[in-house]
């Protein structure tokens, strides 16, 4: 089976506006936390929701995985925004205090790819679904955005396909498929 590439419009775009698929981390820790974490997961960027998740990590008694989690959705809250050094900054922080925690490397590498550093993303993305993050179906279409990106067109056909057999109902990847033409091998 040959996998062509049709057409690419709208990646490079996306891309540039960082606007990547990031994942969250739910929190039930303190209740400044849960609203971090529900702002980040439907993607409510303001500088109210980061100044939410800021009194969380400051003030709230979060520790282990709520605290590293309250600074993963920070950082996608600033991925949001554009603000790659502060939401780099935040995605260190959650690995210090758990440096087994996928999501923030997933979202490193999403963060590295919106910055055009994609085999450095794929890498870091690798390294995160290796920890079985949450959402394993955004890493595969971060991935499969830096895979077009260095002309791995098969690699990146499989991943979004990955991606939407992952989250059936997710349309992204089901979009990013059309693009994309599956002949037999001959």
């Amino acid at each position: 089976m040959t996998v062509r590439w049709l057409v690419i419009s709208g990646l490079a775009a996306l891309l540039a506006t960082g606007a990547s698929a990031q994942v969250t981390v739910f929190s039930g820790g303190s209740s400044q936390a849960a609203s971090c974490s529900l702002a980040a997961r439907h993607g409510n960027a303001t500088p109210e929701t980061i100044k939410t998740c800021t009194t969380a990590i400051n003030t709230e008694p979060l520790a282990g995985r709520d605290l590293a989690g309250t600074h993963v959705n920070r950082a996608v809250l600033y991925m949001r925004t554009l603000e790659w050094d502060l939401a780099m900054a935040d995605l260190n922080a959650a690995l210090a205090i758990d440096p087994r925690m996928g999501e923030a490397m997933v979202n490193r590498g999403a963060l590295l790819i919106a910055q055009k550093r994609f085999a450095d993303g794929i890498a870091e993305i690798d390294r995160g679904l290796a920890l079985n993050p949450e959402e394993p179906e955004r890493a595969y279409y971060n991935r499969a955005l830096a895979e077009e990106r260095i002309d791995n067109v098969k690699g990146a056909y499989y991943d979004y396909l990955h991606a939407s057999q992952l989250a059936p109902t997710w349309t992204a990847p089901q979009e990013e498929l059309k693009r994309f033409s599956v002949t037999p091998k001959g």
